[in-house]
């Protein structure tokens, strides 16, 4: 506990000093501690239509303008002032990838048929068809078929309150969950609160390569030089430590 409060009083430091000298190299060390912030932020809209390293880019931007940003002096964490930063410049970044991106032919293509297969099946079921329907109805995967209808969502300019079915038929999606739109209670989320519950359900292993990683700032090699385990095995326990912070993420935010 004791090392988390110095931990803190630290970091607070740091951040008073870079406000008053600007110091480049104080600056990448913030940058550096302050990582976990974009993994945490960027992994909750990866799937709905931008490739996971784009997003990873447009957080870690977020997060640089957070810092060049911050003023330590008025008192509020960094975590409250960092977090609807990094969602602007995501959210952002959905709305102009919206304006200029072309949706392939075969997307296209698709859902035409989609969207003639939505007009008759409801005839013939009685009923909203799910996504199962369309695929069997089309003769096409349902993963293509889900494809087609997320890229079209996103892409094509249309009203955040348009809805298509899920896949089971109950539960709905809709234009403004695809989009990235910031949730309301992001500013109110306490970040230490999540690390240290996350944290929690990692095991020994997780915990020292969370530590080695985003703390230490150590690459994957070099991690897996230090623990004598395969890089393969560093890159899949941290895609693992991603998704538990994510699921407690999920959560808070419910």
């Amino acid at each position: 506990m004791s090392n988390d409060k110095n931990d803190k009083k630290e970091i607070e430091e740091k951040f008073l000093e870079f406000y008053k000298t600007k110091d480049p190299k104080l600056r990448e060390e913030l940058i550096e501690r302050h990582m976990y912030i974009v993994d945490i932020l960027s992994n909750k809209y990866t799937g709905k239509g931008i490739e996971k390293e784009d997003l990873y880019q447009v957080a870690s931007l977020g997060l640089i303008y957070a810092i060049d940003r911050y003023n330590p002096e008025k008192g509020y964490a960094f975590s409250s002032f960092a977090t609807p930063t990094i969602m602007g410049e995501i959210k952002r970044y959905f709305r102009d990838k919206g304006r200029v991106i072309r949706v392939p032919r075969r997307i296209q293509n698709l859902y035409k048929k989609i969207n003639t297969a939505k007009k008759i099946l409801p005839q013939q079921l009685q009923r909203t068809p799910t996504v199962s329907d369309i695929a069997k109805y089309i003769g096409e995967d349902e993963e293509k078929i889900l494809e087609a209808m997320e890229a079209s969502k996103v892409y094509s300019p249309q009203s955040i309150d348009v809805e298509f079915d899920a896949n089971d038929g109950e539960n709905v999606l809709n234009l403004e969950e695809i989009i990235g739109e910031e949730d309301k209670n992001f500013e109110s989320i306490d970040l230490n609160d999540l690390i240290n519950k996350s944290v929690d359900n990692l095991n020994d292993l997780e915990k020292k390569i969370l530590k080695l990683r985003y703390y230490e700032g150590r690459t994957q090699i070099s991690i897996a030089k230090h623990l004598d385990i395969s890089q393969m095995t560093v890159s899949r326990i941290e895609k693992k430590i991603t998704q538990k912070f994510t699921i407690e993420l999920e959560k808070m935010t419910k």
